[in-house]
């Protein structure tokens, strides 16, 4: 299959710096051009415009924000009429697999996936939903080819702004959480760089630990507590400021303007 994306953003980027591992028949193209061109030389793909992907490549991700997609997909129309059997790729956050085809203005082979920035290091968490038309063997294809990208996950597409919610903008809050463990151990008088770098070792064993034992977080949290222990009094604290809580409406405000954003 040949490849093409339009927009080179961070998350297009990474994207196809994650498929260029599988094949270099890539096409990128971006309104501004060095930025497909530094993609470009990155991956091996070459640079085109719009029109030219939306005629020869075989999967198209579109990498635009979802308040620019009607424009951008607009402009295609007549190119896209001419590419009979194109996968379309949609990222943007609230935009359904049908709002996408009456944008494109035809019913065409849509899959819709929420990536999340790790997928810069390959240890991303890719959800995924395809319209009724992609077949079996495009979506095969097209999950192969993803898989230096990270965890692919199927999920349906009513629950898309809701698991968006969780991985696509979890990140920031785990870095939130990073940041603030790191706080925590420089005034506790640990440099800076030590401080980071403990923090984030430890999300990263601690979720590996969470996911390779297959036990529940409650689980765990109880398995590091000791009582009268100091982590008890960590968690305590933790506790008695409602992290948790704080969380959770965290995800329930993102969830909120991906509806938002569907609507707009």
């Amino acid at each position: 299959m040949t490849y093409g994306f339009i927009g080179a953003g961070n998350m297009g980027g990474a994207l196809c710096k994650a498929v260029s591992k599988s094949t270099k028949d890539i096409l990128i193209a971006d309104y501004l051009d060095e930025k497909a061109e530094r993609l470009a030389y990155k991956t091996g793909g070459k640079t085109a415009d719009n029109n030219t992907i939306a005629e020869q490549c075989d999967c198209i991700f579109l990498g635009v924000k979802p308040q620019m997609m009607a424009e951008m997909l607009g402009g295609i129309q007549d190119a896209l009429k001419n590419n009979s059997g194109v996968v379309l790729v949609t990222m943007a956050a609230g935009l359904s697999i049908d709002t996408i085809k009456k944008m494109a203005g035809g019913d065409y082979n849509v899959i819709r996936i929420m990536p999340n920035t790790p997928v810069e290091v390959g240890e991303g968490e890719i959800l995924y939903t395809r319209g009724e038309n992609v077949s079996n063997s495009e979506l095969s294809n097209f999950l192969d080819n993803m898989k230096y990208a990270g965890n692919l996950t199927a999920i349906p597409e009513s629950l898309m702004d809701a698991g968006c919610s969780v991985s696509g903008c979890g990140p920031a809050f785990v870095y939130m959480f990073i940041r603030g463990l790191a706080e925590g151990g420089m005034e506790c008088g640990i440099d800076k760089k030590t401080a980071v770098d403990m923090a984030a070792q430890t999300v990263l064993g601690s979720a590996k630990l969470l996911m390779e034992s297959k036990e529940d977080p409650s689980s765990l949290i109880e398995k590091v507590c000791s009582p009268g222990g100091s982590t008890i009094e960590g968690v305590k604290s933790l506790d008695n400021d409602n992290l948790e809580d704080v969380i959770v409406e965290a995800v329930k405000a993102a969830y909120k303007r991906n509806i938002e954003l569907g609507k707009a």
